[in-house]
């Protein structure tokens, strides 16, 4: 037979606290509550996620709850990479003198795109992208190109990344897996459709055109990849006005990630399948001109990039 546990000292909450669960009159709210008090966190709580959010937002509207927290399981923990070996002069050396190593071309390849010699530091950092992560050459130029193009395109003709800048990404697309000139090519047509994603969506946001910070652009991306189009971005948004009285970017994630979950992607899908009953404006359509435009720069990105690649093999042949 199970412990009678009668009300008592077990767990405290203040009565304010008790006034406003009974005026909210929600049972799931009060249970989360309850788990929040016991756990610290959301964890734990077997409810689908979109559950979770609808209580977790109502308290945080009434208080009960800090701003921050969120009912996302937490991301669980990343497995410490093995730290790159220290690699010495006598290594670069060899692998400079190899015959059959692609590293000599590549490291000539590197000086001509960066125009300057490279140290025997630079070498090193280049070396631990083409043995350490062992990428293959064609993808380390390719790497190496982009974080080129990706400078000057910020800072003006001329502004050349330092080889820690480029190790730094390249560590990045190890952790993605893009270790072929295919996955490499992809994943570049995505960045390079996401860099004019992103203005179009600080433009349906209210926002003036400013540089993205990380979290922004990561928010963006998951977006594009759930399939949102630029209506149901824009209702997001409203919703979390009408809600937050500012842009939340948090808040309206949550909003899409549950329609997301519903399979709800569109204006007219939403406005048939959400139990929202406000209604949302239809987004005003993006300009042809500018989409147009970022099109273009895409596709002379990865021409020049083809350019480039078909260059190197024509030199190491």
């Amino acid at each position: 037979m199970a412990q009678l546990l009668m009300p008592g000292s077990v767990v405290a909450m203040t009565d304010q606290a008790v006034d406003r669960l009974l005026k909210l009159d929600s049972g799931d709210v009060a249970l989360l509550y309850l788990h929040l008090l016991r756990w610290g966190t959301p964890d734990g709580l077997r409810w689908p996620e979109d559950r979770k959010q609808r209580a977790l937002d109502q308290l945080k509207e009434h208080g009960l709850a800090p701003a921050a927290l969120s009912a996302a399981p937490a991301a669980p923990a990343v497995p410490a990479e093995a730290p790159p070996p220290e690699y010495g002069a006598e290594d670069i050396t060899a692998a400079l003198s190899d015959p059959a190593s692609t590293f000599p071309a590549l490291a000539d390849e590197v000086e001509r795109r960066l125009g300057k010699k490279l140290t025997a530091n630079d070498l090193k950092i280049l070396y631990t992208l083409y043995d350490h992560l062992a990428l293959p050459t064609e993808v380390i130029f390719l790497l190496v190109n982009w974080c080129v193009e990706e400078m000057e395109r910020k800072y003006g003709p001329g502004r050349k990344p330092f080889l820690s800048q480029i190790r730094r990404e390249g560590f990045v697309w190890a952790r993605k897996g893009i270790d072929t000139v295919e996955a490499a090519e992809r994943y570049l047509q995505t960045l390079v459709r996401l860099r004019g994603r992103g203005a179009e969506v600080l433009r349906l946001l209210d926002i003036p055109p400013r540089p993205l910070v990380e979290r922004e652009k990561n928010y963006i991306a998951a977006w594009d990849q759930m399939g949102f189009d630029d209506e149901a971005l824009r209702a997001a948004y409203e919703r979390t006005v009408m809600k937050k009285q500012s842009m939340d970017w948090s808040y309206m994630n949550g909003i899409l990630r549950r329609w997301h979950e519903k399979g709800l992607h569109t204006l007219a899908a939403i406005q048939a399948g959400d139990r929202d009953p406000r209604p949302v404006q239809a987004a005003a359509p993006s300009s042809p001109a500018a989409a147009s435009r970022e099109a273009e720069q895409a596709r002379e990105d990865m021409e020049r990039m083809r350019r480039l690649m078909e260059q190197m093999k024509q030199r190491e042949g």
